[in-house]
């Protein structure tokens, strides 16, 4: 009885040994025979992202670029994108296009800059400086916060003529992409020669390099405190400093 119990479990392991095999060896058949990963050509798998370093490091967060600290734990920057379409349709003209990269430093630093003037401008209104700051017509002063002036501003005309002259801001901008997609222009993402103050005249490459990287952290600052600020606002707390 005992040796027919064991000779018994003995094919049962076998039996199951042999089953295990032929299941891995189907899903290498199965493995060699389906195209390469995309991820495999998103990330770095020799390196890790400095920012996230239990993550592989994104192929296009190489450290060159400044300000690039590896972050971007969705790898959206290694999607290959051309995205000069957004700005000019390609039925149009052929153009070299505008890889993502740059696309998306463009629109960092674009939305940095934006923040920056609405975090100063909402406290400003709401007189966190000392007093109000807004234009004197009482429709303006009669606003009671920031935070209620959209809605107030929209039904009064206002906003609608801002969103007009933002507009033609951003085609007239938009110009300056063209010439970047078609190859004309070896610009910076985000660089439209503004400097009318000169911090940037006679300085050192070090010294600029070190002035941007301070407008980018900046920016991002502000992209996080100006989202605080309105979250905080839309909880119930609409006057500085937005805590009670």
């Amino acid at each position: 009885m005992l040796k027919s119990l064991v000779l018994a479990l003995t094919v049962a392991c076998v039996s199951g040994f042999q089953s295990l095999a032929l299941s891995a060896l189907k899903s290498t058949s199965l493995s060699s025979s389906m195209p390469p990963r995309k991820w495999n050509e998103m990330v770095d798998p020799s390196s890790r992202s400095a920012a996230c370093p239990w993550l592989p490091r994104p192929i296009a967060l190489d450290g060159t670029m400044i300000g690039d600290a590896g972050f971007d734990p969705l790898y959206l920057s290694s999607i290959p994108k051309n995205f000069a379409g957004f700005i000019q349709p390609p039925q149009w003209e052929a153009t070299e296009g505008i890889d993502t990269l740059y696309w998306m430093r463009e629109a960092e630093l674009k939305h940095g800059r934006i923040t920056m003037l609405a975090w100063f401008g909402w406290l400003a209104a709401d007189g966190a400086f000392g007093f109000p700051l807004r234009f004197p017509a009482d429709v303006y002063q009669s606003v009671p916060s920031s935070y209620a002036a959209h809605d107030l501003m929209v039904s009064n005309g206002s906003l609608g003529f801002m969103l007009g002259a933002i507009g033609f801001i951003e085609v007239v901008l938009g110009a300056a992409l063209v010439e970047v997609s078609k190859g004309e222009s070896e610009r910076e993402p985000g660089d439209f020669q503004l400097d009318p103050l000169n911090f940037l005249k006679g300085k050192s490459e070090e010294e600029v390099n070190r002035m941007k990287l301070r407008e980018l952290k900046n920016g991002r600052l502000a992209m996080l405190a100006f989202a605080g600020v309105v979250t905080q606002c839309q909880i119930g707390h609409t006057t500085f400093p937005y805590i009670s």
